[in-house]
């Protein structure tokens, strides 16, 4: 018991520093009294390049923080604890292609900044995870993605004044691919169980012969008389 909690404390380590460093960041912000929002991803832009990596520990506000961390530590949890062969490959995806993705595409002339994006594209991955492999662990995470994440789906479209609802989108979309990318990296607890009962085949012992009820009376009749003669 206690190697199974070292094991699962260790794959929390991952997620607890990231929020972290979104904490530390800005805490230096305001101890500073700067804003880092030029580090954010200004789309098109080579000096906005750099933000695909460092907008996501990019805040504007407490609120805006608070608002991410939580479901940010939440989710990236779940990853590292379920889906331990493909999660930092898959956050590191997730993570590199949003922003990559909104550096393409997104409006201009804006600092996309904010670790949203990243949310919608964990969000995404374990929703169509469960879509994409269908066992019993995946779908019933996939249905707690719907009911606690249910609400985001309206975050992909533009509704908010300031909200970087490209991050959203490209984020989910991110995520799908991620989970179609990985759909055939089985975890120790999917892999396919041997049958015990497989090298018991042939040995069973059985009152009547397996094929009496495959033979008629008169075919058995002939057997006995002709096993007599013998």
């Amino acid at each position: 018991m206690a190697e199974k909690d070292d094991s699962i404390f260790n794959k929390l380590l991952f997620p607890i520093g990231v929020v972290m460093l979104m904490w530390l960041v800005k805490i230096i912000e305001v101890f500073k009294d700067d804003k880092y929002t030029s580090w954010g991803i200004i789309p098109r832009e080579i000096d906005g390049i750099p933000g695909i990596v460092t907008a996501p520990f990019l805040h504007s506000d407490w609120q805006h923080l608070m608002s991410n961390s939580i479901p940010m530590l939440a989710l990236m949890s779940m990853v590292m604890v379920f889906y331990r062969r493909v999660a930092v490959s898959s956050i590191i995806i997730i993570t590199i292609f949003t922003g990559f993705t909104v550096w393409l595409f997104a409006r201009g002339h804006t600092s996309h900044i904010g670790a949203s994006g990243v949310v919608y594209g964990l969000v995404a991955f374990l929703a169509w995870t469960g879509i994409f492999r269908r066992n019993l662990k995946s779908i019933i995470l996939a249905l707690i993605m719907l009911v606690a994440f249910g609400s985001y789906f309206h975050g992909i479209v533009p509704n908010k004044e300031g909200v970087s609802w490209e991050s959203h989108l490209f984020g989910g979309l991110v995520g799908i691919f991620t989970a179609f990318l990985f759909k055939n990296v089985k975890e120790d607890d999917e892999a396919e169980k041997p049958n015990p009962w497989a090298d018991e085949i042939g040995t069973e012992k059985f009152f009547l012969p397996r094929d009496t009820f495959e033979k008629t009376k008169q075919e058995r009749y002939l057997e006995s008389l002709y096993s007599e003669e013998e």
